[in-house]
């Protein structure tokens, strides 16, 4: 029985050409080779298993190649390419660092590149995972790669550059290299089947490369296992039963049930989920990725992030169709909600739950959201649109006599756009109005005019309304005075007491809240009455006026909503007449006391005292 190679080493690149997805690295490497403009040392950084260490000895054999071919390939039949292919050339070194990470195997290889190649222009020396290096290694290192021999090539590989001193990164050439992406590697899968006869579906390959996440060698790895497990058949079913990836259906089902406002079947889904044996947080995570799929398919131009096949890219376009932009960004904000709130919760299953609850009811809520006008049932289970309600409607609205003297159910309303009058005021309604003598009525384009109402001077509804034609008033001016709160305005009169009671009680209250600046201008200075509910306060300095002024809509609704009365007004002022008086100093406060008692400068003299 043969030794089995895994495919990560059989089917490993062995040109430039056969490099999967770092098509601008190789094609750098090339054309340096080709113009004969090679760096003394180069740095390959970047994930795992995406062929650093490869383009390493790639670039070991090419240099070295004797018949280089005019695309810039080894040509792979010369002695060097041969030695090289057989593991037996004396020209390529590979040391590995991360087992040879001390000071001696240093200087070890800096003694060994002190010889000469032997039969090749360049000894090239290749250190992968260079990052394990000691400090005290790299330090060592330093000398012999900023000034080789000219003879002598380092390629450095590593998967943390910021591991690597920055003297050490000024003397290389940096190549980044990228994740490979899924359709590459879904494509160099593919070739490998076909070289080894194995049937394969597309949608299983790409499963594959996703769970890769851009690493070729994981990729094949996990190619070799499904192979063994399948019996030489790659299919989609294979791939999730043997990785334990969640199926895409599942997805597509609960999602379907989402914008069905299913909760029963999105909730089931999610139970069978977790009797296969996959976690809440798997699965939130994987269906959040779900909705951002089915957001970039609704765009042609986002629909090249969707790295999925054919089939499963279908299907992700037909049902973003079904689902609006609003429900995809809510239910992902709800998803990524759950996320983060899933490994702090006790009991995480509710947390999943209630996601999926609460994104089962989006379509609703957008529904409501978007009705112009609210609806309600009648009495056969049909909607119907409400009437527009009044611009204002008291509790106890009075009715009012129109103009044919009938008495109206129309509640009092108070817009301010006049009414359209028909053009001829007949005679009678103003005899209904008020006895005596017919006047003409007022013309009806009248744009200067404001709005009049021909009310009875008897009480409607409580309310004692004079004749419009008596008082010449407008209908606004009448109700307000006959009832101040309809607009909301409480006008009660309160005395000078009341309002410094009121006035403590709010001072009191900042107190309470430690607000230490405002007690100071609440409790030191009193307001004074300038006119009718127009006060002023007085304060020292531009710091406490702002703070006042801060807390004044606060103390306005206070005192407001206290003495009820919306009138009032509390302004402050800057007392710029008020200076800050210095200290006494000791011979002034004798000459206060002495000018009150003048003993004391008898005293003073007898004694011949003088002042500390």
């Amino acid at each position: 029985m043969d030794n089995f190679i895994v495919s990560a080493r059989k089917y490993r690149p062995a040109t430039f050409e056969t490099v999967v997805g770092q098509q601008h690295i190789t094609n750098t490497l090339k054309n340096a080779i080709k113009n004969n403009q090679l760096a003394q040392a180069f740095l390959f950084c970047g994930p795992r298993g995406v062929g650093k260490t490869t383009c390493a000895r790639i670039l070991a054999k090419t240099i070295n190649c004797t018949s280089l071919q005019p695309n810039g390939e080894a040509c792979g039949e010369c002695p060097s390419c041969k030695a090289f292919e057989n593991g037996n050339s004396f020209n390529v070194h590979e040391l590995d660092a991360a087992s040879n990470n001390s000071v001696d195997d240093i200087r070890s290889l800096i003694e060994q590149v002190r010889i000469p190649p032997q039969a090749a222009r360049y000894k090239v020396y290749i250190i992968d995972e260079v990052h394990m290096l000691s400090q005290a290694a790299f330090n060592a290192f330093l000398k012999t790669l900023e000034e080789p021999p000219h003879y002598a090539i380092f390629i450095l590989a590593t998967t943390e550059k910021h591991k690597i001193l920055p003297t050490i990164l000024s003397r290389c050439q940096i190549f980044d290299f990228n994740r490979i992406r899924v359709d590459d590697m879904a494509t160099h899968l593919a070739s490998i089947a076909g070289k080894e006869n194995i049937s394969y579906e597309p949608d299983g390959l790409h499963i594959i490369a996703q769970k890769a996440d851009g690493g070729l060698r994981d990729a094949l790895s996990m190619f070799d296992q499904i192979v063994s497990f399948s019996g030489g058949k790659v299919t989609y079913r294979s791939v999730i039963d043997n990785l334990n990836i969640l199926d895409y259906d599942y997805y597509f089902n609960i999602t379907d049930s989402l914008l069905a406002e299913n909760t029963a079947k999105g909730l089931l889904f999610f139970d069978e989920i977790l009797a296969r044996g996959f976690d809440g947080a798997h699965f939130i995570a994987g269906l959040t990725e779900h909705f951002r799929n089915l957001l970039v398919s609704k765009d042609q131009s986002t629909l090249k992030l969707l790295e999925v096949s054919e089939g499963i890219k279908n299907k992700y376009l037909q049902q973003s169709q079904a689902a609006s932009v609003s429900f995809l960004l809510s239910a992902m904000n709800i998803a990524n909600q759950c996320d983060i709130s899933y490994k702090l919760s006790k009991n995480q299953r509710l947390q999943v739950e209630l996601a999926l609850l609460k994104m089962c009811h989006l379509p609703s809520a957008f529904n409501m959201a978007t009705t112009p006008l609210a609806a309600t049932s009648d009495n056969d289970g049909s909607l119907k649109k409400k009437p527009d309600s009044p611009a204002i409607a008291p509790a106890s609205a009075p009715k009012i006599i129109n103009e044919t003297g009938v008495l109206s159910d129309t509640p009092l309303t108070y817009n301010r756009t006049p009414p359209q009058q028909p053009a001829a005021a007949p005679a009678q309604a103003a005899r209904a109005v008020e006895p005596g003598p017919v006047k003409e009525a007022a013309p009806a384009a009248a744009p200067a005019e404001k709005p009049k109402i021909f009310l009875p001077t008897p009480r409607l509804g409580g309310l004692s309304i004079p004749s419009l034609t008596d008082t010449g008033k407008t209908e606004e001016e009448i109700l307000e005075e006959e009832d101040p709160y309809l607009k909301g305005n409480d006008r009660e009169d309160f005395t000078m007491d009341d309002f410094l009671r009121c006035w403590s009680d709010f001072a009191a209250r900042v107190k309470s809240e430690g607000k230490k600046n405002l007690v100071t201008i609440f409790i030191s200075n009193a307001p004074r009455m300038i006119k009718p509910y127009v006060f002023e306060i007085l304060v020292g300095n531009k710091v406490q006026e702002t703070h006042f002024r801060e807390e004044r809509p606060n103390m306005l609704n206070f005192l407001r909503s206290t003495l009820r009365n919306y009138d009032i007004e509390v302004n402050v002022r800057v007392d710029e007449q008020e200076v800050v008086r210095k200290p006494y100093t000791a011979i002034e406060k004798f000459q206060h006391m002495a000018a009150r008692n003048p003993q004391l400068m008898d005293l003073k003299n007898r004694f011949n005292l003088d002042f500390d």
